[in-house]
């Protein structure tokens, strides 16, 4: 019996001398890296954070760290890290344009600019940062100069279907209605078989019909863009209103209140519906509806 139990705890000593310590460098890191990856990015700031205090070389670990944190909607705490990343390494490209994204969310939009074109100073055919600078361009309605980066993407890759996505955007901004449609449908011919699983162009083209009164295309488009991402709320808001258009109110009303269920939030989803139960002589639905437009309307949603 005496045997038996030396020979158990003997076993035991070698099993934990073999394994690895918790809190050692690389468990940390694999542990970080499987959290971000689950979307689980408080755990992986904390893991990811730990691990900068352990490891040997730290430097390495600050992006993905500020990725976590620009995830976890941390933005002061992302542009900290990635301030101290630029100190230790001033012409990281990745760490430009991430900084660039994360002072654009943060509402500093001339900081976030000139992030990204500092990372074209370095390296002019950055597309990351050359499509982040064209996003910013196209939300401050700089148009022609939105126009001219995503110009540059599709330039270095034909196949960039978020770039083709924007530029109909753009010209449709521009009121160029024939090249915003040529755009549409480079990116739904790109995206239809190789991106299964991207909307954006979907429900974008949906809203480009609905304002020329295409209404059956609209429905068409804004539903497969449902089929597509059934988590986004706008998809399901463009095929009610579609249906709203074509007369199908009841029927629109699933598509909506799906639209209400998903992002709470959405004031446009709101008044829709109240116009919607009002003409189907819902008032008390109706005036539920609009009173909570109103209130969104004066507490408007944060940066996306």
């Amino acid at each position: 019996m005496q045997r038996a139990r030396l020979r158990i705890g003997v076993s035991f000593t070698l099993v934990a001398l073999a394994a690895p310590a918790a809190d050692d460098c690389p468990t940390l890191v694999d542990r970080a890296r499987k959290a971000f990856e689950s979307r689980q990015f408080e755990a992986a700031i904390t893991e990811f954070g730990r691990a900068v205090t352990v490891c040997p070389q730290a430097r390495p670990l600050l992006l993905p760290l500020a990725q976590a944190q620009l995830m976890a909607q941390r933005l002061p705490d992302a542009i900290r890290t990635l301030e101290e990343l630029l100190q230790l390494d001033p012409v990281n490209l990745e760490a430009l344009k991430l900084r660039g994204d994360a002072l654009y969310l943060a509402g500093q939009e001339q900081e976030a600019e000139r992030s990204l074109q500092a990372a074209l100073a370095i390296d002019g055919s950055h597309q990351p940062s050359l499509y982040a600078l064209g996003r910013i361009y196209y939300q401050q309605n700089r148009f022609p100069e939105a126009v001219e980066r995503f110009r540059a993407v599709v330039g270095l890759d034909p196949k960039a279907h978020r770039a083709y996505d924007n530029l109909a955007l753009c010209y449709e901004a521009l009121h160029q209605d024939k090249e915003a449609l040529q755009h549409f449908l480079k990116a739904l011919d790109l995206v239809h078989k190789d991106h299964p699983g991207y909307d954006t162009v979907y429900a974008d083209f949906a809203n480009f019909l609905l304002n020329r009164n295409e209404y059956e295309k609209a429905f068409q488009f804004a539903a497969e863009a449902a089929k597509r991402n059934p988590a986004a709320a706008r998809n399901f808001f463009l095929t009610g209103k579609a249906l709203v258009r074509l007369g199908k109110h009841e029927l629109s009303l699933r598509w909506l209140e799906q639209a209400n269920r998903l992002d709470a939030s959405y004031p446009e989803a709101r008044y829709l519906m109240a116009q919607t139960y009002r003409r189907l002589g819902r008032e008390k639905e109706a005036d539920e509806q609009l009173a909570k437009f109103r209130e969104l309307n004066r507490n408007p949603r944060a940066r996306r």
